[in-house]
């Protein structure tokens, strides 16, 4: 049976012990090749963020932004009805638009789901029929969508935690280590150079340009792991040298693109001084986490025999939703505490699973198209409206695709790739979707995004995404040898 959603998706991902793909689609270089390569990227990293921030301005522009999200309004007085009528209506359309992409695109689902979020946002169906529009989606009910939409985030998060193959880290090779750095630092450096050119115009109201920068570097270098996980299902990739080193990358790049966007949110939100508090408490909670959640969480699990309790959830739940809280109080984002307690959860043979069944289905069925479709609510693409907008818009595409593929491509083949095989790992590791978009909207809750880019972002996501697929097939054809 061919998985159907995400988290299904990534439990297929484990590589089989007799098909170490490193050895096989990577050179024998050894470790001294991959250790010089790596600090040396590191080093070229730091000396020209250096430089970037010394051309770059202090404050940001004072423009006219529109507001990421409209005021509520006081003449609805139905908020209730109208949340449980755009749910239904959200929960619907993201079925039938991603049962539309998987069977006739031959896209992943969730591209579906995430255009079908956009379809009833106010770029095509307020544009098309805005009386349609405001009485579905009004501006009061905008809030409420906003606290279910991030909830959903939250469980997301940890589920995605919860599923992740440890052994994807612990079984790369160092060489795969550096092509994964690679596809996160050649991105990272052009986005960070884009924003000295575009600060000026689409800065968010609340971000001073090294900020701005830094986190326009995260966002270029986002790879979507659940996303680009089902493309190698579809593709019949998974288990092939390619896939398994695919994966692999991806699983580093994730965890390192969490951590950047944890210390440039973090640094964002602190006040002047405090950056040195929020990063020590963010330590002290990982400490916290890993020395005295994780073993009781080890010690109950040993003890847990039969189906899981209602009470057992509940504790589950209880502590996830307190990691959430813990990390939204420090400064940072509630999703990294729940993806943190995911990833720290113990491997029970059963437990894992059994959480997952009762979470999942609600989880991307629900909650999940919600944030889909508050992000089409965000994403007014009319905001895109001169011809050097979409110039760009354009720009932001290449940029994103040439750091993500080119630093993949160029590494891969640095590290003893053939040159087919390194194009291809390019061109999967540009694969954004869904992951793209939380850092987007946490971006645009921070005030770092102004909504103008925020669009334009959000069209890069989508693009580079629908891309992949079609691109690999033109490219990539398997090894005869």
């Amino acid at each position: 049976m061919v998985p159907d959603d995400l988290s299904t998706t990534i439990r297929m991902t484990q590589i089989p012990p007799a098909e170490p793909a490193p050895t096989t689609l990577l050179a024998q270089s050894g470790r001294p090749r991959a250790v010089f390569a790596y600090a040396l990227m590191i080093a070229a990293t730091v000396a020209t963020l250096t430089w970037i921030r010394g051309l770059g301005p202090i404050t940001a522009p004072h423009t006219l932004l529109s507001p990421a999200t409209p005021p509520p309004s006081a003449a609805n007085h139905h908020e209730l009805a109208h949340v449980l009528l755009a749910l239904s209506v959200v929960s619907i359309a993201a079925r039938a638009v991603g049962l539309l992409f998987q069977n006739f695109l031959r896209q992943p689902r969730v591209m579906g789901e995430i255009t079908a979020g956009l379809l009833l946002g106010p770029s095509l169906l307020g544009a098309a029929s805005p009386e349609l529009y405001h009485f579905l989606m009004p501006d009061a009910i905008a809030p409420l969508l906003g606290v279910v939409a991030k909830l959903g985030v939250v469980l997301f998060m940890f589920l995605v935690g919860l599923e992740f193959d440890g052994r994807l880290l612990r079984g790369s090779s160092h060489a795969t280590v550096a092509i994964s750095h690679a596809s996160i630092v050649f991105p990272f450096l052009l986005g960070a150079s884009l924003a000295l050119w575009i600060f000026p115009r689409y800065a968010g109201p609340n971000a001073d340009f090294t900020i701005f920068a830094l986190f326009l570097g995260v966002a270029m270098s986002v790879t979507a792991f659940p996303v680009l996980a089902r493309i190698l299902t579809d593709q019949q990739l998974s288990h092939t040298p390619l896939g398994a080193t695919a994966l692999a990358c991806a699983a580093i790049d994730d965890v390192t693109a969490w951590c950047l966007l944890a210390f440039v949110s973090s640094v964002a939100k602190a006040q002047p001084g405090d950056a040195a508090r929020t990063v020590g408490l963010v330590i002290g909670f990982l400490v916290v986490l890993w020395i005295v959640v994780r073993p009781l969480a080890e010690k109950l699990a040993a003890r847990h025999a039969g189906p899981l309790t209602q009470s057992g959830l509940a504790l589950v739940f209880g502590v996830l939703l307190l990691c959430a809280a813990a990390t939204e109080a420090i400064g940072i984002h509630a999703l990294f505490g729940a993806f943190a307690f995911g990833v720290a959860f113990p491997r029970h043979p059963t437990l894992g699973e059994q959480i997952r069944e009762r979470l999942e289905d609600t989880v991307v069925v629900l909650f999940l198209p919600v944030f889909f479709a508050l992000t089409g609510m965000r994403t007014r693409i009319g905001l895109v409206a001169t011809a050097g907008d979409w110039a760009v818009c354009a720009l932001i595409i290449v940029v994103a695709t040439a750091g993500k593929f080119g630093g993949s491509t160029l590494a891969g083949r640095f590290m003893g790739m053939r040159w087919r095989d390194a194009s291809a790992l390019g061109i999967l590791m540009n694969t954004r979707g869904l992951m793209e978009l939380i850092v987007l909207n946490v971006g645009l809750d921070m005030g770092v995004l102004s909504p103008t880019l925020f669009a334009m972002m959000v069209l890069m996501a989508l693009v580079t995404t629908v891309l992949t697929t079609p691109v690999l097939q033109l490219v990539w054809r398997p090894s005869k040898t």
